[in-house]
């Protein structure tokens, strides 16, 4: 499986985040997209969910099911981490679960992985920021999708939550997954490569030194526009 980004250009509020932007991720790799406040990493994330259209470029996944669409093949865990406080922690999950499916790992072992157990009949409102960011977590690890776009998964997450994201991320690699993160800095993974938007355009006198894609994991160029929001990440 491959999901290929080519020369894909994104326009919010009619400023321009960023334009010719191209990049691959293969089946057992990840990829943390970088930068500043406003270059438009949740945007990316949201174009190839489906939840924003792309004002020029393409996106495509091969080798996965022809039938569905990208978001229908992916998990998006954006800044909101869309739970309904009423219900309980597990009755989250379990709706979830239902809506998303078919079901993978049942809620309960989802709960226990991410220590979450203990508190599974509490309603969702009396939840902490951090608690409420792993129970969102356990919705990857109960419907299984191939490709997983996670906007700031470590927010909020104390030490053991980290580590204990990094070894569901991990894994989900090792069954040949993909993983594609907005981040302001190491996601936890050694072997992630890095793509930072808003950097400026070399000149064509004075490019700069050379770079392996490899290496630096600097997989695409981003341009921002002037004027460009400090809102918007």
């Amino acid at each position: 499986m491959q999901l290929s980004v080519a020369d894909l250009t994104c326009r919010r509020g009619g400023r321009e985040l960023f334009s010719g932007l191209s990049f691959s991720l293969a089946a057992g790799e990840a990829l943390v997209v970088t930068g500043r406040n406003g270059s438009g990493k949740s945007s990316l994330l949201r174009l190839i969910a489906g939840l924003l259209r792309a004002d020029a470029g393409q996106i495509s996944l091969k080798g996965g099911n022809s039938e569905a669409s990208i978001g229908e093949q992916a998990h998006y865990l954006g800044h909101q981490d869309a739970l309904k406080p009423s219900l309980t922690v597990e009755e989250n999950l379990r709706f979830w679960s239902a809506y998303l499916g078919p079901t993978e790992n049942p809620p309960e072992h989802a709960l226990e992985r991410i220590c979450l157990s203990e508190v599974a009949d509490l309603p969702a409102a009396y939840l902490s920021a951090g608690q409420r960011r792993r129970l969102s977590l356990a919705r990857l690890i109960t419907v299984h999708r191939p490709l997983w776009l996670l906007d700031e998964p470590a927010s909020a997450l104390d030490d053991e939550g980290q580590i204990r994201l990094a070894d569901l991320m991990q894994l989900h690699l090792t069954r040949g997954g993909l993983i594609l993160a907005a981040a302001h800095g190491s996601i936890g993974l050694s072997g992630a490569r890095e793509i930072r938007l808003g950097a400026s355009v070399p000149s064509p006198t004075d490019p700069g030194p050379v770079r392996d894609p490899h290496d630096s994991a600097q997989v695409g160029q981003a341009r921002r526009a002037s004027g460009e929001s400090q809102r918007e990440g």
